[in-house]
Order: structure tokens, then sequence, then C-alpha cells
């Protein structure tokens, strides 16, 4: 906008200037035009009183030489008949006999510059002529440095409204740049983005709807996260009932197992409590991620599903956990993805579906494979919709968006397949630097442990 009012302002401004600056600047030449012929007529007009006295040769000479011009060589007069000159000529006979039928002073173009001819009655009533000689400078005199006048002041008064149309629209554009560059923020999480309410009276409008808006998005947040820690709160109630009764069951693998459940839940209910209560308007870029073995949270996630694999008669299968393999995903959240995907694995296959984990190292990323041999997902691209669910009981939906929104953070995805073992196959793509990370194909890294059985394989 704002080089747009400057491109209008610096086109209105020299139509404006070259109408008035051409005329005026033609009217100047014309101007010295006959101020120069007009005071040629003067100078030749003082042999009038001589000529109307005498015509004798000698004392005309003696007149003509006592003149400026005269001495300049710039007066001649021709006395009636041929051969008549006295001073020195420079128009033609043509021009003289035009004058004289004429009776009026003429101008002539010569060579350097101009003759007027001016007819003069003599004392015998025959008609002379006067001829003063006007070199071109002189018709010209004053016309160049009127013109550069005339120059400099249409360039001060271009230049003069460019710098004020300039200043008007960084007027109009600013505001609206502050306005797109809190968007921008707001956009990006910081929701402290505010936008100063000044400007024109749109753009002020604007920046109070944005302001109002970036408000009423924080209070919005502000009851979200309350809702999300008052529902988690209520968890609290059975999760003490759950955990009473686990310890009543007395030992046993089942019941160390149930326990250790109840543990983990109550400590991702206090999680989700505190999270939810300290979360803060994103003020600056969040720090970067120390990361985690996904090699030893494999095994140790493995050690706690196993359990209830043996129960249900399961075969399991673990690949590629024998060394460690660090990525740039933190411990929490990897563990919340394995546990969404073997979840869905125990709560969507019948009981003694086989099911597999295997961990791929590769140059640029780090591939994590769940795979079962249930029935498949049908639509693997609603699957991945967050809160889509597969219509069944128990299931909302959210398991598979906690894997791929953990994947994307470090520039990677998910993807659903047909796994070797005739069921799903969840593919988790995590680039190990996002910078560079390539877009995820088919391919797949080497295994960091390729054909070995991990703990808790059976069968």
């Amino acid at each position: 906008m704002r080089w747009a009012l400057v491109k209008v302002s610096l086109a209105v401004t020299v139509m404006v200037v070259v109408a008035f600056a051409v005329p005026l600047g033609l009217v100047v030449k014309e101007m010295a035009r006959d101020r120069a012929f007009s005071n040629a007529e003067r100078r030749a007009s003082g042999l009038a009183p001589v000529l109307a006295i005498t015509t004798d040769r000698e004392q005309l000479k003696r007149a003509v030489a006592t003149t400026d011009d005269g001495a300049e060589g710039r007066l001649a007069v021709h006395l009636p008949g041929r051969g008549q000159a006295i001073g020195s000529r420079r128009a033609s006979g043509e021009d003289l006999g035009t004058t004289r039928r004429l009776g009026r002073a003429t101008i002539a173009e010569v060579p350097g510059g101009f003759v007027l001819l001016q007819p003069t009655a003599v004392s015998s009533g025959q008609v002379a002529v006067v001829e003063l000689f006007v070199p071109e400078g002189e018709v010209s005199n004053g016309v160049a440095t009127a013109w550069l006048v005339l120059a400099a002041v249409g360039v001060a008064l271009i230049v003069g409204s460019v710098a004020v149309a300039d200043r008007l629209g960084l007027r109009m554009v600013q505001p609206a740049q502050r306005l797109a560059r809190a968007a921008h923020e707001l956009g990006e999480g910081r929701l402290g983005a505010r936008v100063r309410e000044e400007g024109p009276p749109e753009l002020k409008s604007a920046a109070v709807a944005f302001n109002s808006m970036a408000d009423q998005v924080v209070q919005l947040l502000a009851n979200e996260r309350e809702l999300a820690a008052d529902l988690s709160h209520r968890l609290r109630t059975p999760l003490t009932v759950l955990r009473l009764n686990a310890a009543s069951l007395g030992s046993g693998p089942a019941a160390e197992q149930t326990r250790a459940a109840v543990e983990q839940l109550e400590r991702e209910v206090d999680t989700i409590i505190r999270t939810a209560r300290e979360a803060k308007p994103q003020t600056q870029a969040t720090a970067p991620v120390a990361g985690c073995d996904a090699a030893e949270v494999v095994r140790e996630r493995m050690d706690f599903w196993s359990a209830l694999a043996e129960d249900e008669g399961r075969k399991v299968r673990v690949a590629g956990v024998d060394r460690p393999v660090r990525i740039p995903v933190a411990r929490p959240e990897l563990v919340a993805a394995l546990d969404a995907l073997l979840g869905n694995v125990f709560r969507h296959t019948p009981e003694g579906t086989a099911f597999s984990v295997d961990l791929h190292n590769g140059d640029d990323a780090v591939i994590v494979l769940v795979s079962d041999a249930g029935p498949g997902i049908p639509d693997p691209a609603a699957a991945l919709a967050r809160g889509a669910g597969s219509g069944r009981d128990g299931s909302t939906g959210l398991g598979l968006d906690i894997a791929r929104r953990m994947a994307e953070a470090t520039g990677g995805d998910v993807r659903i397949g047909r796994s070797v073992l005739g069921g799903t196959e969840i593919r988790i793509w995590i680039a190990l630097d996002a910078r560079r990370a390539p877009t995820p194909g088919p391919r797949r890294g080497r295994r960091a442990g390729a054909g070995r059985r991990g703990r808790g394989q059976k069968g």
C-alpha cells in the first residue's frame, strides 16, 4: 500500500508539472524574443530624426558610427535606390522590398541571428529602411536560466509530493504491519501478543477487535485448562477405590501388575492436573527437548505389557532394542505414544492375536513399528483424524493422534499400513534433525538389532 501511494503521487505530480512547466517555458521563450525585438526596434528608431533631416551619405555614416550598434557592425541604413546601403548589410533585397511594400517593421532570419527592418520616411518623401542585427544569444537571453528554475521547481514539487505520500503511506502501513506481526505471534502460541490501538480509524478499529479477540482466546484457554483439571480431578475418587482394591489382591504377578498400573494411572492424572493448572501463554520459543533412549523405553513398556499378553495368550516379538537409540523426544511422550498403540492392540484385536514392536535406527530417522495379526484398520486416513475413533466401544480416536503429534514435533509422521503378520502396522517416523528431516516414505532405516528376540518375547 505504501509504494502504491508513492507511485500514484509521483504520477499525478509529474503530470501536473509537465502540464504547467512546458507551456510556461514556451511563454518565457516568447517573452524573451519579444523583449529582444522591442529593444531592437527602439534602437533602430533612433535614426529616424536624422533621416528626416538629411539623406547625405557622409552625415549618415557619422550618425551610424556614433551609435553602439553601428560601432559593433550591427546597424545599416538602406536609402532609396539600388546600392545605397550604409553600414553592415545582412538582409536580402527581397526582405527589403517586402518591408517597403508593407510599410511596417519586419523580422528576417539571417545566419547567426535575426535582422529587424524598420521603414522610415526621408525628406524626399521616399522610404529608407533601417536594418538592425539581433544575435541569436540576445533573442534567447535568460531562457535557459528560466527553464532551469522551472525544472528545479518541478523536481522539488515531485520530491515533496513523494515524501508526503511516503509519510502518509507509512502512517497507514505501520499499524497494519504491527497487526500482522501480532496475528503471527498469536498463531504461534504467544498469547500475550497485543497491538497498539493507533493509526487511521479503520486500522484502529481492527486493532481494538484483535486485542479483544486475543483476550477472549486467553480466557477460553484458561477455562479449558480449568475444565481439564476439574475433569481429571474427578478421577481421583475411583482411582482411590481401585488402589484400595488392588492392595487387597495379595501377592502374585497379576496383583503386582495391577498395583503398578494403578500407581502409573495416579501419576498420569496428577501430571494432567498439574500441567493444566500451570499452563501459561507462550511468550518465547520452547527449549530443545533433551530426548531419551528409545530402546530402553521400548524394553520397559514391553515388560509392562508382556504380563497381560501372556494372560491373553498373545505371541510377542520385540526387535532392535539391544543397544541404545537416542531420539529427540521426551521420555513421557514416547511412553504415552507406545502405551496408546499397544493399548489399541489389546483393545481392538481378539485375545491370542500376536503383535510385535520393531525399532529401526537410520542415519536421519528412527522408525518404531507396532504390528499385529488382527483384522486391520479399514480406513487408515479416518483413524488418524483426531477424535474420530473407530466406532467401537472405548475408542476415542486420541491414541493415534498422540503418536502422530509426537512424530510431527520432530519433523516426522505416522503412517498406517498392512503388517507382515496380516493385520495393522503403525509406523512412527521420528526425524533425528527436524531441520534436514527427509520426506517420510516407504523405505525403512537399518535395524538397530535386527532379527533378535527382545525381552518379553514369547513363542
